[in-house]
């Protein structure tokens, strides 16, 4: 029998996803603070409807972090929690401060389009070591994020 985690998942295809996962969790805490900032400094017409987007928007990050924190622990593994680390890890940049709700709304498009790509990786390898939590997990916040995008993408008339 092989090396099995307390969840039925071999171990060293728990450790790798483990390991994308606190990538992802790197990218999501940095998107989830660049988006806190869009939203405390954004001005200009737009300001009532993008600064309620923008909240709904780091509240859901907010969440999500949270998830993939515990399906790492749920792996038989720990999270990351520094921003030290998640600096380092993340391909999502900390933004400047923008007041711009353009620009701001092209930094958020830019990072989801950073973490789906990540999450599709994680379906791979997921689905490769019968990982349906984490599997499921990723399915659900891409079709969600997918559409984010098109809304995003509209707002912006590019599509």
């Amino acid at each position: 029998m092989k090396n099995l985690n307390s969840i039925g998942i071999d171990s060293s295809k728990a450790k790798h996803l483990a390991e994308k996962l606190n990538e992802l969790l790197a990218n999501y805490s940095i998107f989830y603070q660049n988006t806190r900032g869009y939203h405390w400094n954004i001005k200009g017409e737009k300001f009532f409807e993008l600064h309620v987007k923008f909240e709904e928007l780091y509240n859901d990050l907010f969440l999500k972090i949270d998830e993939v924190a515990e399906r790492i622990l749920t792996l038989g593994h720990t999270p990351s929690h520094n921003y030290s680390d998640y600096r380092t890890n993340s391909k999502i940049r900390e933004s400047e401060q923008i007041s711009d709700g353009i620009k701001a709304v092209g930094g958020i498009l830019d990072s989801f389009q950073t973490i789906i790509i990540l999450q599709r990786e994680l379906l791979l390898l997921s689905a490769d070591a019968g990982d349906e939590g984490t599997n499921a997990l990723m399915s659900d916040y891409i079709r969600a994020q997918e559409k984010l995008v098109w809304m995003y993408s509209s707002f912006l008339n590019k599509q």
